[in-house]
């Protein structure tokens, strides 16, 4: 169990539930890859047998949707930046803000 407020547990029964996912999102790793989802998103994700949540993750473009998903940190790191996504993008989807809100709080932290 986490005991961490809002922390997806990546155990074993979430490695089984995302395999497809992260398979997919390994493939990234190759240029031809990320090229040949870009041109068919959905054909894509059918070759690789996504579920329906998963899709609609990789739809959303939502990092923590993917995590819900079974998606795993590392290999979704692939997926997101494929679509110009940085650490900043993700922090602002986990915390419910804009990336510019996020970058603002990031800042008033730098000057305490």
């Amino acid at each position: 169990m986490c005991n961490i407020p809002g922390t997806q547990l990546f155990d074993a029964a979430m490695a089984r539930k995302g395999y497809a996912l992260n398979k997919m999102c390994f493939s990234f790793n190759e240029a031809a890859n990320r090229q040949a989802f870009v041109a068919d998103e959905e054909g894509y994700m059918a070759k690789y047998g996504l579920n329906e949540q998963q899709a609609a993750a990789i739809r959303a473009k939502n990092v923590l949707q993917l995590l819900e998903a079974g998606g795993n940190a590392y290999y979704l790191a692939k997926f997101a930046g494929i679509f110009g996504l940085d650490m900043q993008d993700i922090g602002a989807q986990q915390t419910g803000m804009t990336k510019a809100e996020f970058q603002a709080k990031l800042n008033a932290y730098a000057q305490d």
